[in-house]
């Protein structure tokens, strides 16, 4: 169903009730998500972006009902990535032959190897404008936002930017804006989205909002292509990226473990028990990476000021869900955190060790070697891992 942002720009995007995943495995989507289309009427008529793949059909049926497709004189591919579009070849087997799409020349890499079509492509890089009648889409090339097709588009009169995977949520609703759903939830989905998908790009994305603000364009709504339109105060979504791209961190210890007899999940919270004395204020997390969400997980590592990480030695390393944490939050490229090791064993006790190193590896100012656990811990030890967690703080 379609639905009317201005008298010029209309939402005919998919809502996704059912998503529960993303990027494979790799996102989980409790609140679902959306797949963002904008069609822009002028003297001439733009569509921005499309839906998912297995959506395809339905998105071409209900544009029909919104717009003859013979009418629709240019489409424009903000960003390759099937979810944005995924409906190309349905639409394009329906529309005028030799209608352009207007991408970056890395978007018609992208859709070109991703679909094997050669339509009529139109590349713009940033400054390029396309004239509308009244409006003009002035095009801003995004490089690793998150791809290296990435470009925003600016409308003007309207003062809209259409910020393709930038600023978006992964959050179903039946309302358009985020000023009409629970703030909190709102930003929880909001950083969330941030810390997996964008945080390796920062300094790209502090670079790029830096090259749109010095532009001076007044903006009126920010368009994303998943989750709901900021047009409340649109620009407080920039100041929170420009925020979490800054080495951000609050005042949060997340401590991550994985255990097979509970040995190391007694020396987590021995530690967590030693941190709290001494630091009444901190927030802290304990989460077992073999239970805990993945997503949940690293949006809590990318809050966090300093994590833990704890596994006991099996055949002479780490259990395998902290070896893949570990190496999902080496590719955050995380700055200013620091973080410490820790693990029980039976014999050989190398985790501790191997965790510790990977984590410098992984950019984190380790403070120590960390603490190991031969068995299961005894109130002595116990002791010892209170006032680990203790020196800590």
């Amino acid at each position: 169903m379609s639905k009317k942002i201005t008298d010029r720009i209309t939402w005919v995007g998919k809502t996704d009730w059912e998503l529960k995943k993303f990027h494979g495995d790799e996102f989980t989507t409790v609140s679902g998500s959306t797949y963002n289309s904008y069609l822009i009427r002028d003297e001439k008529i733009a569509l921005i972006d499309t839906a998912w793949l297995p959506y395809d059909k339905e998105f071409v049926s209900n544009l029909k009902e919104e717009i003859d497709l013979s009418k629709i004189n240019y489409v424009i591919a903000l960003h390759g990535e099937i979810d944005h579009s995924g409906a190309l070849i349905e639409l394009m087997n329906q529309m005028p032959k030799n209608t352009p799409i207007y991408c970056t020349a890395n978007g018609v890499k992208s859709i070109k190897g991703q679909y094997h079509k050669d339509w009529n492509f139109q590349v713009v890089k940033t400054g390029d404008t396309l004239k509308l009648g009244e409006t003009t889409l002035t095009f801003i090339e995004a490089p690793m936002l998150h791809w290296p097709d990435t470009m925003f588009a600016y409308l003007s009169k309207e003062n809209v930017l259409f910020s393709s995977d930038g600023f978006g949520q992964h959050f179903a609703s039946e309302h358009l804006y985020a000023d009409q759903v629970d703030q909190d939830k709102l930003y929880k989905e909001a950083i969330k989205y941030y810390a997996n998908i964008l945080a390796p790009f920062g300094m790209i994305a502090i670079k790029k909002i830096n090259e749109v603000l010095a532009m001076n364009l007044p903006i009126n709504m920010i368009c994303p292509s998943h989750g709901l339109i900021w047009r409340e105060n649109p620009t407080q979504i920039v100041k929170k990226y420009l925020e979490w791209a800054g080495n951000y961190q609050e005042n949060q210890i997340t401590i991550l473990y994985d255990t097979m007899w509970n040995d190391t999940r007694k020396m987590a919270e021995a530690i967590a028990k030693g941190i709290q004395n001494k630091d009444k204020e901190v927030t802290i997390k304990l989460m077992n990476t073999a239970k805990d969400d993945k997503t949940d997980v690293l949006t809590e590592v990318f809050k966090s000021k300093m994590i833990l990480v704890g596994s006991p030695t099996v055949n002479n390393g780490y259990l395998h869900s902290i070896a893949g944490i570990l190496e999902m939050i080496k590719g955050m490229k995380l700055k200013n955190k620091k973080a410490v090791a820790f693990g029980s064993y039976g014999w050989s006790g190398e985790a501790v060790k191997q965790i510790t190193e990977y984590l410098k590896i992984a950019g984190f100012d380790v403070v120590n070697e960390g603490i190991r656990c031969m068995w299961t811990p005894d109130k002595q030890l116990e002791k010892e891992l209170i006032g680990f967690g203790e020196k800590l703080v």
